[in-house]
């Protein structure tokens, strides 16, 4: 199946596996959003990083690259700006993607914590007050057994649930702002298909 799958994408000339996007120019590969301000600045089309993150988890931890391949030429600045504003996307989505690791960590912790104490103080209540003749007090010292043990379900399932899929968007951010970047241009977009 992972066989089938990598022949989707061409090869280059040292075996390295290639994404291919092919634009009509520069401009299409960016957000609408903001008319004015400068390619480095601007967020890439949402389409196009779904497409790029979705190609770098198909292709798995083998090494590959990323050609643009534009229709219309593009001058050497306008290249290296186009890599920079990649780059630069991939890394604000790695710093995203840390702030979220440590908010699911320290909510797992806060959870964790909060469960425990609470159970502590319930041990502590049925076993200095005896509070098995006491209706209300027992009722109240059930509760809060229960509620310690939801805090401390909440916080593993917190962070065993959103922990391994925050890593794994994280390795592949890494990977996709690491690949090697190279421009095209002057191709017909059909043709690039062809190749």
């Amino acid at each position: 199946m992972k066989k089938h799958i990598l022949d989707r994408y061409r090869r280059d000339e040292s075996g390295r596996l290639v994404i291919d996007i092919a634009a009509e120019k520069v401009s299409d590969l960016y957000d609408d959003f903001d008319k004015h301000a400068p390619f480095v600045k601007k967020e890439l089309d949402y389409d196009l990083v779904e497409y790029l993150i979705d190609s770098a988890r198909e292709i798995g931890r083998e090494s590959f690259g990323i050609c643009f391949i534009f229709a219309s030429p593009v001058d050497r600045e306008l290249e290296q700006r186009l890599c920079k504003s990649v780059r630069n996307y991939f890394s604000y989505l790695l710093e995203t993607n840390r702030r979220e690791i440590m908010q699911t960590l320290r909510s797992s912790v806060i959870l964790l914590a909060l469960g425990l104490a609470m159970l502590a103080v319930s041990i502590y209540l049925n076993l200095t007050f005896h509070l098995d003749d006491a209706v209300v007090e027992g009722v109240m010292a059930e509760g809060l057994v229960i509620a310690a043990w939801v805090s401390v379900w909440e916080g593993l399932a917190l962070l065993l649930m959103n922990g391994p899929v925050l890593l794994k968007n994280r390795r592949l951010y890494a990977a996709t702002g690491r690949a090697s970047l190279r421009v095209e241009s002057g191709l017909d977009p059909e043709e690039a298909e062809l190749r």
